[in-house]
């Protein structure tokens, strides 16, 4: 009788090393917003632009028409410096066959990227998910360069991110890592819109909290940012950031059991908070410990820029490395 085999991810070839005076060209795809800019080796802007995303399929047109934008305001000698650009994409992204699965936010579903974009731009182009480009960036080039180990938490809409292990950014057979919005930390909790019910997502993300705040309180607010602003004088917003918190806490103590990451990093809109949301966040995972160290919990450096940060860094290198 043969052996089984375990199924092998496909191997990729390396992109060509850039000249050290290329420029790249980085795309970051939100829900609301696709946000473009066109950088140098050192990091300096030379155009930057930013539209408004439209539904379904028709996203991708208007990515390749703020891509066309920005390489349109170079000179003829800048703009044949460009070598490389790179596309991150919300939801499930399929690298290997260069398909956009599917984002429940922008409404498309397999969408073949393929050559669509080098080819309009003549430059090779490289697609990923945008969280795992941002998460990749604030570990190596961000709050978490010099540290091998390290849970990044992009928080916001929803709430996912990456990890890093031993020096190197895991990656499922898919690409993707760090679903932890959807790890149920509630039996008798909301449902979710991934199917489950009690999801860190549906306690902990900037819109439960903001809709909880106002469950509790019988008062309509902004935003989350708003609950944060009100935390030290409305016992309302002390308790629905409290159970923010313990949620989060409760969904991220396996990560830290199993990893013994050192830092955990806070990115996305939330993160704006500040010492609001990392010092209980620390204290609430510290006090669920008892066999391993508790990590830091702090800000990440790139906040809302992390997803463009990481576009163009990744353009650069050509590899999640």
């Amino acid at each position: 009788m043969g052996t089984a085999q375990e199924p092998t991810a496909a191997v990729l070839p390396q992109p060509d090393a850039l000249a050290d005076d290329a420029l790249v060209l980085g795309l970051d795809v939100g829900g609301t917003t696709i946000k473009g800019e066109i950088t140098d080796a050192a990091g300096r802007v030379l155009a930057v632009g930013t539209v408004a995303t439209p539904q379904g399929e028709a996203a991708f047109e208007a990515m390749g028409a703020l891509g066309d934008q920005l390489l349109s305001e170079l000179t003829a000698e800048l703009r044949s410096r460009v070598g490389r650009a790179a596309v991150v994409l919300p939801g499930i992204v399929d690298t290997v066959r260069s398909i956009a699965v599917f984002s429940s936010n922008v409404g498309w579903r397999d969408v073949k990227v393929g050559d669509r974009f080098s080819d309009r731009w003549g430059i090779p182009v490289l697609i990923e998910h945008d969280v795992a480009v941002a998460g990749w960036a604030e570990w190596r080039v961000g709050a978490g360069r010099g540290y091998d180990n390290v849970c990044v938490v992009i928080l916001g809409t929803g709430i996912s991110g990456t990890l890093s292990v031993g020096g190197r950014l895991l990656r499922s057979s898919y690409g993707q890592v760090g679903e932890y919005g959807h790890i149920p930390v509630r039996a008798d909790g909301l449902p979710c819109l991934c199917g489950n019910t009690g999801c860190v997502e549906t306690i902990a993300s900037g819109a439960s909290i903001a809709r909880a705040y106002t469950r509790r309180s019988g008062r309509e607010i902004s935003g989350a940012a708003e609950v944060f602003a009100l935390v030290d004088t409305d016992p309302d917003a002390t308790a629905v950031l409290a159970d923010a918190v313990d949620a989060l806490a409760d969904g991220l103590i396996g990560i830290v059991h199993a990893a013994c990451p050192e830092l955990v990093i806070l990115g996305g809109g939330l993160a704006g908070a500040g010492a609001a949301l990392t010092e209980p966040l620390h204290r609430a995972i510290a006090d669920r410990l008892r066999l391993v160290p508790a990590p830091q919990v702090v800000l990440g450096e790139f906040g809302a820029r992390a997803g463009l940060a990481g576009a163009a860094l990744f353009a650069r290198q050509g590899a999640l490395e």
